[in-house]
Formats: C-alpha cells, sequence, structure tokens
C-alpha cells in the first residue's frame, strides 16, 4: 500500500493506534546505537466509538472524521518504510458491523494497511509500551483505561 518511486529513510519508525475515541500516532528514529528517539507525537479525537449506532455500524460522519485524519497522517508517515509501520484498530473496529467497507477506505487514506488486533493482542502491546518507559524490577500492574475497553495486565 505504499506509493511506488517513494524515498525512505530506514532509521525511521511509526505506530498508529486507531482508538474508540483519539487516533494516536508516534513517530521515532533510531540512532546510531539502535534507541529509538521520539520525533513527532499526535493525537486527534475522532470519536469513532460515539459513532457506533444501536446496530454496531459507523455512522458516515464518524467514517468522515477518520479518513480526514488518516489522510493528515498519511502524509505524515510517508518516508517511513513499510516494515518500520504499523497501525492498529482496536474495540471499536472490533465491534463495528461495517469495518471491512470502512477499513479499505482507511487504508486507501493512509496509503498503509491497518491490522484490527484482539484484546489480548491490544493488551500485549500496551504492556510493552509502558514496560520500555520503565526502569521498574520485578512485577507491574497497568491498567489502559480506554473509550471502548479497559486492558489489566500484570
Amino acid at each position: 500500500m505504499t506509493p511506488p518511486h517513494q524515498s525512505f529513510d530506514p532509521r525511521q519508525y511509526a505506530a498508529l493506534d486507531l482508538g474508540s475515541n483519539s487516533f494516536h500516532l508516534v513517530l521515532a528514529r533510531a540512532n546510531d546505537a539502535g534507541r529509538l528517539n521520539l520525533v513527532d507525537r499526535r493525537k486527534e479525537y475522532v470519536r469513532l466509538a460515539a459513532g457506533l449506532d444501536a446496530n454496531k455500524e459507523l455512522s458516515e460522519e464518524a467514517q468522515k472524521r477518520a479518513i480526514e485524519t488518516l489522510e493528515r497522517f498519511g502524509e505524515r508517515v510517508a518516508e517511513v518504510p513499510a516494515e518500520n509501520f504499523r497501525a492498529v484498530g482496536t474495540n471499536s473496529l472490533r465491534r463495528a458491523r461495517n469495518a471491512k467497507p470502512f477499513l479499505e477506505r482507511a487504508e486507501a487514506a493512509l496509503g498503509r494497511s491497518i491490522d484490527v488486533i484482539s484484546g489480548l493482542e491490544e493488551a500485549r502491546l500496551i504492556y510493552r509500551g509502558v514496560a520500555l518507559d520503565c526502569d521498574l524490577e520485578g512485577n507491574r500492574l497497568v491498567v489502559d483505561i480506554g473509550g471502548g475497553s479497559t486492558e489489566i495486565i500484570l
């Protein structure tokens, strides 16, 4: 899904979380030692969960907000190699009955593929992110209270 003839910086990385309330993009660059340094962080309130109707269908209005955000984010990640990029959809996209046609539009807007992940995978990724940011020894309790789900990880 990456445009042809694109020049990439192999040291750039990006992750995109399509959450129930907000979409969160993080960009990083590897230094000479291979450690990632934060380059940019963007968060936009899309409110996908608020766009789910009684039939669990995403409203056209919610889809429009999401597509517009993904177009902007797509421009920002254009130089990130596909192997250094991951976009994940969470609870609202797991629940939406019309997620498949929405994801086709969303991937076209972003220019990249989007994986709808399970709640267990979501919890695993949250824990890994927190663990990388903490130098604590022993057990950790991590609680992520999201717009559509809550993950508790020990």
